[in-house]
This record gives C-alpha cells, structure tokens and sequence, in this order.
C-alpha cells in the first residue's frame, strides 16, 4: 500500500470518527485544516469576526457531511477545501441578498465612506485592494475563475459552460490560482 493509499485509509477513519461525533476526531479535524479554512475565510470576508463565524460554519458543515466524504474520489484536503468553497459561496449570497439595492436619489442613503470608519476600515480597504491586485497579477484564465467564483458566486460548472471551456480546465486553473495567490501571501509574510 503506497503512502497515498495509507494517507487515503487515515482520512476515511478520520471521517469516520467525526461522523460519529467523536470530539478528538472533530479536534484533529481542526488542527489539521484550522489555518487554511480561515485563510479561505479571511479572503472571503476580510474582517476578523466575520471569518472566524465562516470557520465555525464551514466545520460544523464538514462535521454533518462527514459520512459523504470517499478517499477514491477526492484526497481529504481537497475535500475540504471544496465543501469550505461551497459554504463561503452561499454565506457571501445570503449576505448579497440581505443588501437592500437603494436609489442614487435617496437622500437617506449613508455614502460608502462615511459607513467606514476609523482604522479597521481603512485596513481591511488595504487588504482588499492588496488581494485584488495579486488576483489582477494572475494569469487571465486563472484570473478570471478566481474573480467569478469568489467576488461573482459563481460554480466552477456556470464558469466552465459561461467561457465554453471544459470543467477540468476551470479547475486546474482555479488550483493553480489559489496556489499562486497562496504561495505569494506567504512571500510577503516572510519579508
């Protein structure tokens, strides 16, 4: 049995236990995808709070769907990141249809600036536009999933038959831009 056979074996237990509610199992389920759910999160909603409730969603959703999860089909990190994909994408539309729409002409209307206030805002404005600029850096197809799956709540699927390219393809591009993006994140954090 290969190491990614074995590998496959310790995440179907590991599953296994969680499904079965087992909180060490729930436990190492979080250590082990903790950090990379809520950088997930944080690049979904860039504000503290929000991201930590999306973390606990996202377990919470991967704790009742732990029974689906199938080694043969997809490695356990993938897996994750897919059903944390999934929750972010329909928090982010729950949040888009609270928004009420309002008329330039409604003099009740707050201006977006004057809604942001104090450091936090302007910080979480930097950490936007510095994301949005290493998306920008991407290459145009691995730009363009990026963008329409997590600023257009897009699936990968809508994407594919929008840009007539085969699914396959959107995924690899999708995984080679969360790659990059990742890859360049940890550059800055390092200098």
């Amino acid at each position: 049995m290969g190491t990614r056979e074995e590998q496959g074996v310790r995440d179907q237990e590991l599953m296994r236990r969680v499904a079965a509610g087992e909180p060490e199992a729930v436990k190492d389920l979080y250590d082990r995808f903790g950090s990379l759910v809520y950088r997930m999160a944080y690049q979904s909603a860039p504000v503290r709070g929000e991201a930590e409730d999306a973390v606990q969603e996202i377990f919470v959703r991967l704790w009742r769907t732990a029974h689906r999860y199938d080694p043969g089909r997809a490695a356990l990190v993938t897996w994750v990141i897919l059903i944390s994909r999934r929750q972010l994408v329909d928090r982010l539309r729950r949040t888009k249809a609270r928004i009420k729409g309002t008329s330039l002409d409604d003099s009740n209307a707050t201006p977006v600036a004057a809604s942001v206030v104090g450091p936090q805002g302007s910080e979480r404005e930097e950490r936007l536009a510095a994301m949005m600029r290493k998306i920008d850096a991407l290459p145009e197809l691995q730009r363009t999933v990026v963008k329409r799956a997590y600023l257009g709540g897009q699936t990968l699927r809508q994407i594919g038959e929008e840009l007539n390219t085969p699914i396959g393809t959107i995924k690899s591009a999708l995984s080679r831009a969360l790659t990059r993006l990742r890859e360049r994140s940890n550059e800055e954090l390092a200098t």
